[in-house]
């Protein structure tokens, strides 16, 4: 019998996702538009460069078609900048996101969503994190490292955004504790997906933690009532004596 999947989207299917996210590439030699189910790439034209999904340009990296131009929040300044924020503008919640751009007329009641905003392209906001920040980093490091100025830095400043950020994950379920709430505004997609079964494991741990509280508080109140019941009768019996 097939186990039933764990609800929410799992890492491997954020970053599946994630590779869905527009980038900047350089090509390197000149190609024909892609024909893709989302409709047609721009075609490749040295030294102009494009946007394009993030899986169509690691397999033109790949092939040294390309080079990727790492997004503008990726680098080492505007991380540093991020961290400082995270640290002491918003000690106890989360940096915003980027801002959504204004939407047009025809889709005006429509919602626009951070993973189809291109957030990852040149030209892009350097002072937010995207909503898939970590998982683009960790991809285009691993995929694409040659084409960052300082790759070691960018290493050492997501490890330290990531330490960060998972501390105010970790303060917000002693809040749960408390019995409060935690606002998630501005929490990236693979750090939900990694946080999902450890909240969810507090959450339940918790409620199983009330309901045995509640049990115990209800019987000690049936046994009051029992004690109460058994003394009023006995101080009856007393004056039928008398």
């Amino acid at each position: 019998m097939a186990h039933p999947s764990p609800p929410g989207l799992t890492p491997s299917e954020v970053s599946f996702l994630c590779e869905m996210e527009l980038v900047t590439v350089i090509p390197r030699q000149k190609q024909d538009a892609y024909t893709l189910l989302g409709g047609p790439t721009p075609p490749l034209t040295p030294p102009l460069r494009a946007n394009l999904p993030l899986w169509l340009a690691l397999l033109l990296k790949r092939q040294k078609r390309a080079n990727i131009a790492p997004p503008p929040w990726l680098a080492p300044a505007a991380l540093s900048t991020i961290l400082e924020s995270e640290t002491t503008e918003y000690p106890a919640a989360f940096t915003p996101g980027p801002a959504l751009p204004p939407a047009p007329p025809s889709l005006r009641d429509e919602a626009a969503s951070p993973p189809f905003v291109p957030t990852s392209v040149v030209g892009a906001a350097d002072t937010a994190l995207p909503y898939h920040w970590l998982e683009m980093g960790e991809i285009l490091l691993a995929g694409a490292g040659d084409d960052f100025e300082e790759p070691d830095a960018v290493r050492r400043l997501l490890r330290d955004l990531r330490e960060v950020r998972m501390a105010k994950v970790r303060a917000g379920v002693e809040v749960l504790d408390a019995g409060g709430g935690v606002k998630m505004n501005g929490v990236g997609g693979m750090e939900i997906a990694e946080g999902r079964a450890f909240i969810g494991g507090v959450v339940d741990g918790l409620r199983k933690i009330g309901a045995s509280k509640e049990a115990v508080r209800r019987e000690r109140e049936r046994e009051e009532r029992r004690v109460g019941y058994r003394g009023q009768e006995d101080e009856e019996d007393m004056d039928d004596l008398q």
